[in-house]
């Protein structure tokens, strides 16, 4: 008498026969690094993208700068918004080369957990405040995601969200800082990790420009012409600009990569980027009043530890030194509740809002 086959295994049996053989199956995965009765309906990597989407840090991620701190107006990205985009990208290149939607979907869902408040000034600020404490400290938002993941979330119980090991793969090694998207040697063990490596940069560049239009920080006419006349005039021209060049390089190989016209053109909006936006003096007018937040409420709590919620004073986090632990705690702050603390721990100190707030 033949057996009926779960949903999930009606799934992966489908995987199997419809995906590319470059693929990651959810049937050959490499596990959880705690082992667990698999789900009747979901597969591993569809598990794992519902843990991700249901988890405190994903919410927070909506409160935390994407590139303009606490802008007017209700149309800029912030992380929750950009992790999205991410998402949407990868799908539809992972759909467009057969390979695993699911994962590629749970690994940009997942890419941006572990960014602090104040988006990169708050990072650089954690940094410059942890190694006052621990020479050599830095913070690095990949490999803060990996601990949001595997420590600092909590599901009932349970320590960690215990993803798959392809996940884990594709959310430290997806940060490119602020180097070429081509060439780069750490690159995540799944073909989908690397759709999702490169679909971050792809996202932000190209959200980054409208937001910056809306700013008025830039024009559209000011983005480099010969990069544009590749890349299309208008922002859903450059994303099927990129989508469908990624798919044409790759289909039915075991790489993942742009074509050079493509890959050069996005490098010369990247830099331009770079010039104009992220180190422009207007969208960064507020940053050493946000770093300042952030580097205050990283002294305070390590004078006053005993303030630290449970979770960051009990095991397993216990064992980490306090400068991990605030550090971890900190990190978690939306920006939102980050200048709440400060004018809570520190009165007399608005001047230390960004003036956009209306506190």
């Amino acid at each position: 008498m033949s057996q009926t086959l779960s949903i999930r295994e009606e799934l992966e049996a489908r995987e199997a026969v419809m995906l590319s053989p470059y693929a990651a199956l959810a049937r050959n995965s490499a596990g959880r690094r705690t082992p667990e009765p698999q789900d009747a309906i979901r597969t591993c990597f569809q598990r794992d993208r519902d843990r991700i989407i249901h988890s405190k840090a994903f919410r927070r991620l909506m409160h935390k700068t994407q590139v303009f701190l606490s802008p007017i107006g209700d149309h800029y990205r912030t992380r929750m918004t950009h992790s999205l985009e991410v998402m949407q990208l990868s799908r539809s290149i992972a759909r467009g080369l057969s390979l695993n939607e699911d994962l590629a979907e749970a690994i940009a869902l997942g890419h941006d957990l572990g960014h602090s408040p104040f988006g990169h000034a708050g990072e650089d600020a954690l940094t410059q405040v942890w190694s006052e404490y621990e020479p050599g400290g830095r913070f690095v938002h990949s490999q803060q995601s990996l601990r949001v993941v595997e420590l600092l979330e909590r599901r009932g119980d349970k320590v960690g969200l215990n993803l798959t090991l392809e996940v884990l793969d594709g959310l430290a090694k997806h940060s490119k800082h602020k180097g070429a998207l081509a060439g780069y040697a750490d690159i995540p063990s799944t073909l989908e990790g690397q759709i999702v490596r490169y679909a971050d940069r792809l996202a932000y560049i190209n959200h980054d420009i409208d937001d910056a239009v809306r700013a008025g920080i830039i024009a559209e006419s000011d983005l480099p012409a010969e990069a544009i006349a590749v890349l299309g005039h208008r922002g859903p021209l450059r994303i099927a600009t990129v989508v469908e060049d990624m798919i044409a390089q790759c289909q039915g190989r075991n790489e993942i990569r742009l074509s050079q016209p493509v890959l050069d053109a996005v490098e010369a909006v990247k830099e331009f980027m770079f010039t104009r936006v992220y180190f422009n003096e207007d969208a960064k007018r507020e940053e050493p009043k946000a770093q300042n937040v952030v580097r205050q409420l990283f002294r305070y709590y390590m004078e006053h530890l005993d303030e630290l919620p449970d979770m960051y004073r009990d095991e397993p986090l216990a064992s980490d030194s306090p400068a991990r632990r605030v550090c971890d705690y900190v990190a978690g702050f939306t920006d939102r509740f980050a200048i709440k603390q400060s004018l809570a721990l520190f009165p007399g100190s608005e001047g230390m809002a960004p003036k956009e707030w209306d506190l």
